[in-house]
């Protein structure tokens, strides 16, 4: 490893950057690295500038992914390198905007009947019923499962933040059937041959393969599933709504907030 992406390793960790953001930077300046067939510390701003026109009118990349490139370089030189500035604009062609299309409940219901393994089945139920991002899904272990409280908690969601969700009773006795018929021991849904945490593309590959099955053609991948607010109907059949939170009185999670996302009464109630 050289000094400089020790260097650059080092500067991400101390500003606490996930795993994702450490890879993504990193790949951002090796390919940068490797364009010019040179060290970064020895381009100019014209060639960087050159750089991201070749990326965007030559490799075609989305301005998202432009962006990501940007930032990756940018941190390199102003945080890394100590430039007082980067002056490198980046343009990119103005991207339609899509919104996913919402499934109903009634197609959510053909995807996961469509599902034929029962260890992918589960897995899809417990990401919509939970309202689950794919890489907090991945992430979870067995202990999260708090079967007397009926509350599932995600650690190191987004914004590096800890959170408890309620578990619908239809979810946790499927949970405890797959528990008895896999028994996992620290991944709730290990890789099947190395018993690591899966990768975070499994679930779109498995969502994608069961809504081909179903012949449901909207556009969309699992983050379409409309996950917060149904999950609630399924879960009390919009009557009731459990799960943690902080009141300027208690300490946090020592109390349970109950009611209706629709109606908006609400109570708390003492754990």
């Amino acid at each position: 490893m050289t000094p400089l992406r020790q260097k650059r390793m080092d500067a991400m960790q101390v500003r606490g950057f996930s795993a994702r953001t450490h890879q993504s930077y990193l790949s951002a300046v090796s390919a940068l690295a490797q364009y010019y067939h040179r060290p970064p510390d020895r381009l100019s701003v014209d060639e960087l500038q050159a750089y991201f026109l070749y990326l965007v009118k030559d490799r075609g990349l989305s301005g998202a992914s432009s962006r990501l490139y940007l930032n990756g370089i940018r941190f390199l030189y102003l945080q890394v390198l100590g430039w007082d500035s980067f002056e490198v604009t980046l343009h990119t062609p103005k991207a339609a905007q899509r919104i996913p299309e919402l499934l109903t409940r009634a197609e959510v219901k053909q995807i996961l009947s469509a599902c034929r393994n029962f260890k992918h089945r589960v897995m899809l139920m417990t990401c919509y019923g939970c309202g689950l991002r794919v890489s907090e899904l991945v992430a979870l272990k067995v202990r999260h499962i708090d079967g007397e409280r009926h509350l599932l908690r995600v650690e190191q969601g987004k914004r590096s933040k800890d959170r408890q969700v309620v578990l619908p009773e239809t979810l946790l006795q499927q949970l405890r059937q797959y528990w008895r018929h896999t028994h996992p021991t620290l991944w709730l849904f290990p890789h099947g041959e190395t018993g690591r945490a899966l990768n975070a593309s499994t679930p779109q590959k498995v969502f994608t393969r069961a809504k081909r099955c179903a012949d449901i053609n909207k556009v969309g991948g699992i983050h379409a599933m409309p996950m917060r607010r149904i999950s609630w109907k399924l879960a009390c059949r919009c009557t009731s709504y459990s799960g943690c939170w902080d009141t300027r009185t208690c300490t946090p999670h020592c109390a349970m907030y109950t009611g209706c996302p629709t109606t908006g009464k609400a109570r708390a109630v003492q754990t």
